[in-house]
Parts: structure tokens; sequence; C-alpha cells
């Protein structure tokens, strides 16, 4: 129990990010008090150092290609350089407005807010620098950091994660990216778009390798065409400093040579030293186990976000975040759908899936039950507009729900709302053919292609 100096609270969150703030307002709304605990500042990595100033840089990396490309369009414009200064100026002050925007929810809903290094050290108790704070349940939120490899030192100048990449006040001339999953495929994006000669590194077969496998080859096509070269099924050995920069070497004995190194090989869960394991919360390789509704095995500890074994997303942690509060409060809220989760690359050109991929969805209901459909966006006016390439492909069980979407092309996350109504609902293809879409838009063609596959195609083939 806590100790004399200590507060009591019906929850206590360890970790302000974006699983544990979600918890924190919405447990709030629900009437429970509440102790948000958090190191840094509100709004942990994606707010700070991923999702937010990352597509910002993406953004700007837009604002390049348009500009040198601009006249095709019509119009005359010359690329004279990229001012990092002012991308950085420009990124900073998105995460600024965002940033004070939060700090006055959390004010307004009247959370306590304790600043310092929180630590587990009873089943319902947190310390943090010495004071004891209480709950009668306590939420663990303490969210991820940018990984390395083994025997791999980032020294923050020539080997660098994504932190460091967020904050370069220059243009590399060159750059390895070890990894080719979202992080590597969208920081080697941005940095193409700004002039980096780039070269991806990735041990699995493919780029992203979590997606269908015809949208990485759809990613693998567009990068070739846009000069970013990649290294697929080989794995990274070592990394030698050289007097402009780095040298890597990967299996097989090839090397590359250039400015710096970005190691973008995942998100490792931050929960060493916490006192999870102490307190009887089951961890394994960093990951804090749950159940379907996200209760640890411990009374009344939860855990949500990006240590809970998964999808590592910040609207994944908001949606935990949100049903734990409501498991607490009494509520009984559905399970959340771990497929239904929607997944955005926003590269150039962006990916973005919900449901299963081809494979997935054949290994689950066999490879006679399932079919598909690939709808082109050469078809679609508003992608003709935008001069953009892509698909969109649905994943259907035999006389059932179509299972999983997939999309690839400029903003095609733009139309993953939509994708996921459809899959979380158990739509058929009848139910999505029947909806009106707005001309011209995107979003045609998620409707072209449920039109085809209920099999009355307007400007499709079936």
């Amino acid at each position: 129990m806590s100790e004399p100096n200590g507060e009591t609270f019906d929850v206590v969150i360890l970790g302000g990010g974006s699983g544990g703030y979600a918890a924190a307002l919405r447990a709030a709304q629900l009437d429970l008090s509440v102790a948000l605990i958090e190191k840094g500042k509100l709004g942990g990595t994606c707010l700070h150092n991923g999702c937010i100033p990352t597509k910002a840089l993406l953004h700007a990396a837009e604002i390049a290609d348009q500009t040198r490309e601009s006249e095709q369009f019509g119009i005359k414009a010359e690329l004279i350089g990229v001012d990092m200064s002012g991308v950085n100026a420009y990124k900073d002050g998105v995460i600024s407005r965002l940033y004070k925007g939060l700090q006055g929810l959390i004010k307004s809903a009247k959370i306590t807010v304790v600043e310092g290094h929180g630590k587990l050290v009873g089943p319902d108790t947190v310390e943090v620098d010495g004071r004891r704070y209480t709950g009668r349940n306590i939420i663990l939120a303490s969210g991820s950091y940018a990984r390395s490899l083994p025997g791999l030192e980032v020294d923050g100048e020539r080997v660098i994660t994504s932190d460091h990449a967020l904050v370069l006040d220059r243009v590399p001339s060159s750059a390895i990216v070890l990894g080719g999953g979202v992080i590597g495929v969208e920081f080697a994006s941005v940095w193409r778009s700004f002039g980096v000669d780039v070269t991806i590194i990735e041990a699995l077969p493919r780029l992203v390798a979590a997606e269908d496998e015809e949208s990485s080859k759809a990613l693998e096509r567009a990068f070739r065409k846009r000069g970013i070269n990649f290294k697929t099924g080989k794995r990274f050995e070592k990394v030698e400093r050289t007097e402009t920069g780095v040298k890597a070497t990967i299996e097989g004995g090839e090397t590359f040579e250039a400015e710096l190194l970005l190691v973008a090989v995942g998100r490792g869960p931050t929960t060493a030293n916490l006192g999870y394991e102490e307190q009887g919360v089951k961890v394994d390789r960093g990951f804090v186990l749950t159940d379907e509704r996200l209760r640890t095995g411990v009374a009344n500890i939860f855990a949500v976000g990006d240590i809970v074994p998964g999808l590592q997303l910040a609207h994944r942690g908001f949606q935990q975040g949100i049903f734990v509060a409501e498991e607490i409060a009494g509520l009984n809220p559905a399970v959340i759908d771990e497929n239904g989760i929607p997944r955005v690359t926003y590269s150039d050109p962006e990916l973005a899936s919900v449901g299963l991929t081809e494979a997935k969805a054949k290994e689950k209901y066999g490879a006679d039950k399932v079919s598909t459909y690939n709808y082109n966006l050469g078809g679609n006016g508003k992608s003709q507009i935008l001069k953009t390439a892509g698909f969109v492909k649905l994943v259907r069980v035999e006389d059932g729900p179509v299972v999983g979407v997939h999309m690839v092309g400029a903003r095609v996350g733009e139309l993953v709302g939509e994708a996921q109504l459809i899959f979380n609902w158990e739509a058929y293809p009848a139910d999505v053919a029947q909806l009106v879409h707005a001309h011209p838009t995107q979003t045609e063609a998620l409707g072209e292609a449920f039109l085809a596959l209920a099999g009355k195609p307007l400007h499709a083939h079936a």
C-alpha cells in the first residue's frame, strides 16, 4: 500500500503517450480520479519523436517533389534547395501546437499530472521520485524506444536512430537505411525527395514485409523508379567508420558507403527496471503479456500500447487506452480486433491496409475459399489528376465478406477509414456497392472495386 505521503486514485497510469493519455482522458470523462505519470513530455513518442514529426517531414518532401515536377502541371517553378532549418521550424511548430492543445485537454479534464520517472513498487502502487501514488487500478503504458542490433553502437552522429534523424540540421549527401519496415521506408522516401542517395538494407525477402505481397512489390517498383536502392534478403554484418562517413557490410561481403547509417530495425518495449516483473507482471522479451481484455494477470493491473505484443501504432494505443478506461468503469467494451486496426506507410507512394493479407486469408480459410480483386487507380479520375499510380486490392472469402483491403498510391492513407469500417462491419460486396462515392475522389476507387466484386462494374472489369 502507499506510504502516508502518497495519494490514492481510481486509476494511476504509468506513461503519458498515446495509450496513456487516451486512457486518462476517457477515465476522467467517466468520473474516475486519474494520476498520469510521465518522465518526458505528454504525448510521448508519437507526438514528439514519431508519427507527427515524421509525417511533417514527409509533407515537406512532397512539396519538394511537387516543386521539382511542377512543369508537368503547367507551373514553372524551380527547386533551389532544402533549408533544413526551415523544415525543422515547420515540423516543430506543428508539434508545439498539438502539444499545447493536449496540455489544455489534460488540464481541463482535471487529471493529476505527475512529472518524473515512475516505478511499480507494489500491485497498486507507483513511486515517483520517492513519492508514492496508490491506484485502485494501474495502467502500464510506458511505450517504446528505437532499437538497435547487438553489437551495433549508435553514436548519434554517423550511426543514428530515427530520434536523431528527426532533428538533423542538414540534408546528408547519402544514407544507408538499415531496415525496410515502415520507419525505414518512410525516411528513405523523405531523404530521396530531399536529393539524398539512399540505400535500404533489409534481412527479410521484401520491403514492408508485414504488408500484402502485391503492395510490397508495388512499393519496390516505385522505389526503383525513384532511384531508391535496396537490398533485401541479406543480413547486416557490420559497420565501420570511414573518412567521409560509414561503410556497411552485408552477408556475402557486399559493402555500401554513405555519410550516415540510419538504424531502423523497429522499436523495443520500454519495460526494463520499472518493477513490472517484481510485482508479478509477466513479461516476454520485454513485452507485457495480457489477455484480450488487456489484463496482465495481476489483479487490476492493465497494459496498453507499444509494450503489448502486436502492432506498434499510435491509434492502436489510443483505442486500447479508451478500452481499458471503459473496462475499469464497468462498461464491458467490445474486445478490439487487432486485424481491424488500419495500417498506413506514409512513403511515396503510400501503402494502406486493414484486415488480412491474401496469404494470411488463405492460411486461415483455405486457398480455395479466398479470391481477390484488383482495381487499378489508372481508372480513377482523381488519381489521374494527382498523377499517381497504384491499386485497391480486395481479399474476399467465398460467398462471404471482404476480409482484407490493401491500397497503394498517393494519399491512399486517407481512404483507409472507409476500408476499416467495411472490414469491421464484415460488409459484403453488395452492401458497399450501393454506397455513393463523391466524384471525382479517390474514394471512388474503393466503390468501383466493390461494384466489380458485386458483379456490376462501372469503369472496371469484373
